[in-house]
């Protein structure tokens, strides 16, 4: 492997308000090879405010990938996709789905808006692991993400 792709520290903005999800998804990518960092924002403002490098968020990195759940407070999944994928600056971005929802037209709506992957939570902890370590796997270790 390439000594510049292997110092490589990945960039994960994890858009969830659910705690026990949080604990779980960073608990499984801690476990994983590849060096990250992790920044958790529970709400679709803070999303916003993270990407423009408002308030606290003024010196933070730019994420490498996004994992967003739909159901958020403030701006839902769906409208800090659109912005996201609107932006010149941020559209280049691979946003992640991960949803609850297995509702078709989420699923729709989701790609349309721009999508990159639509992931359905599993509701079993071992599927859910086994979820959370393929996009892993695919996303950081076998896709080529532009650096930042």
């Amino acid at each position: 492997m390439n000594s510049i792709i292997d110092k490589r520290i990945f960039e994960i903005l994890l858009v969830e308000d659910n705690q026990a999800d949080v604990r779980l998804i960073k608990e499984v990518l801690k476990d994983f090879v590849i060096e990250k960092n992790i920044t958790v924002l529970t709400d679709g403002e803070q999303v916003s405010e993270y990407l423009l490098r408002k308030n606290e968020f003024f010196n933070r990195k730019m994420p490498d990938i996004i994992l967003l759940d739909l159901n958020i407070p403030k701006k839902d999944g769906f409208e800090v996709l659109k912005e996201i994928k609107g932006s010149e600056e941020f559209k280049d971005i691979p946003v992640i789905i991960i949803s609850s929802s297995e509702a078709e037209e989420s699923v729709i709506k989701a790609y349309k808006s721009g999508a990159n992957c639509y992931i359905v939570k599993p509701l079993r902890l071992d599927e859910f692991i086994r979820v959370i370590r393929g996009i892993e796997e695919f996303w950081l270790n076998t896709v080529r993400l532009q650096k930042k």
